[in-house]
């Protein structure tokens, strides 16, 4: 009689909390030679080292701060998934309501990088994607893939311009766009993360822009109303 109650207990549970949420994460390594960003420090700048990169390797770059962030737990890692994917990192929230699968590409593959991002928001395959990484839209033209019927996925773009330049084109894809930038910026990963955790816990979109701009104004010692000003208001 025990253990059917604490069964039934368990079933209860699963079934209030559903299926984990689903995000993607698609990070561009930093590099300098094949970029057009401000040149960085040689090492971090070299896109086809992951584990120095700026976006990737560094304090503040995906693989390093999520893995140490408490709030996230790795389940698996792989390395040269291929020649364009250098890390792939499974993870999963601590609170067991969000599956995250992130992939790092090498600094050249920048394009590639973009096209598997939007196919991937346009896919209607998963809760949240993101895109982290320069704004390779400043540099080239990247096809629009075609648009799935009943995609609604909700996505971020941490890059500079991001609305400017992925705004009109995520939206015609039908999704929405939850946290998107109006000026030049800094895309550490701590963004993604402060931005997460409020979207985990239903905060809409202008909750992800104030998350984002407090982490933003620690993390650059500026005022909470400027680093405001870094995300495009989407209400």
């Amino acid at each position: 009689m025990k253990m059917l109650l604490t069964l039934l207990v368990f079933a209860m549970t699963v079934a209030s909390y559903g299926a984990p949420k689903t995000v993607r994460v698609f990070v561009a390594l930093c590099d300098n030679k094949t970029q057009g960003i401000a040149p960085v420090g040689e090492k971090i700048g070299n896109g086809d080292d992951p584990d120095a990169n700026l976006y990737w390797g560094c304090t503040e770059g995906f693989g390093a701060y999520f893995r140490h962030s408490k709030r996230w737990k790795v389940i698996a890692t792989e390395k040269d998934v291929s020649t364009t994917i250098l890390r792939r990192v499974t993870l999963r929230h601590t609170e067991g309501d969000i599956d995250l699968v992130v992939e790092a590409y090498r600094g050249s593959q920048i394009r590639q990088c973009l096209l598997d991002f939007e196919a991937a928001a346009s896919s209607n395959s998963f809760d949240l994607v993101a895109y982290l990484g320069h704004n390779g839209l400043m540099d080239f033209d990247v096809p629009v893939p075609p648009k799935v019927e009943g995609n609604d996925t909700e996505v971020v773009v941490l890059c500079c311009l991001s609305e400017t330049y992925f705004g009109s084109r995520l939206r015609a894809l039908g999704c929405r766009p939850v946290l998107m930038t109006q000026q030049l910026m800094y895309p550490g990963s701590f963004l993604l993360h402060a931005a997460i955790e409020k979207w985990r816990s239903g905060g809409g979109s202008a909750d992800l822009r104030a998350a984002a701009a407090a982490a933003y104004a620690t993390n650059q010692k500026i005022s909470v109303r400027a680093a405001a000003g870094v995300f495009a208001p989407l209400d």
